[in-house]
């Protein structure tokens, strides 16, 4: 069974398009009998991408840190639910669990743990797939940015490339399973 890490917002945003998506992943993640990693909750959008995932006869692995596990309301109706002490644990238990990572629609977190299994990819800490569900656009400008760190010789093609980006998460899945690792940042 493959393991996707899936970082979302604990929050479900201001449009049903973004809950309608992770009800979408969590149901295709069942159907292919890939095992959700997420950070824990039961609220916003985690908490939809995993209630869809048991709906449909999935595993889920949830990881929260002691502190957020009041906050974000711990889901409790999970296969497996991990408390860890704190981010850094948080954030490691999901990577070492996962066998590549699915940013969606989130919020500072949701980026901040993107960006940094993006950046151990580049530097060859591991061989994972990125993943992007840029669902009705909301990754956009970010792509534009990333666009233009390439375009000003702050990182190469490759690396760019190296995330997989759709608003379909079948077709994320099936990249996914395809993924070749470019070279490291340094090769």
């Amino acid at each position: 069974m493959m393991k996707l890490a899936v970082f979302c917002g604990s929050h479900a945003g201001h449009d049903a398009v973004f809950t309608d998506a992770a009800i979408a992943l969590g149901k295709a993640l069942a159907d292919q009998d890939i095992e959700l990693v997420y950070g824990g909750g039961k609220v916003g959008l985690m908490g939809e991408i995993a209630n869809a995932v048991m709906q449909h006869g999935g595993v889920v692995t949830g990881v929260i840190p002691e502190a957020l596990k009041q906050k974000e309301l711990a889901h409790t109706g999970i296969t497996r639910l991990h408390v860890v002490d704190d981010m850094h644990q948080r954030k490691n238990m999901m990577a070492s669990l996962s066998d590549g990572f699915i940013a969606m629609p989130g919020a500072a977190g949701t980026l901040e743990e993107f960006f940094e299994v993006w950046t151990w990819a580049q530097l060859g800490y591991h061989q994972k797939p990125c993943a992007i569900l840029n669902v009705n656009g909301f990754f956009d400008p970010l792509i534009e940015m990333m666009q233009k760190v390439v375009a000003h010789g702050f990182m190469r093609d490759a690396h760019l490339d190296m995330i997989i980006i759709s608003q379909d998460p079948a077709e994320i899945l099936r990249q996914m399973k395809e993924y070749k690792a470019p070279g490291t940042k340094w090769s």
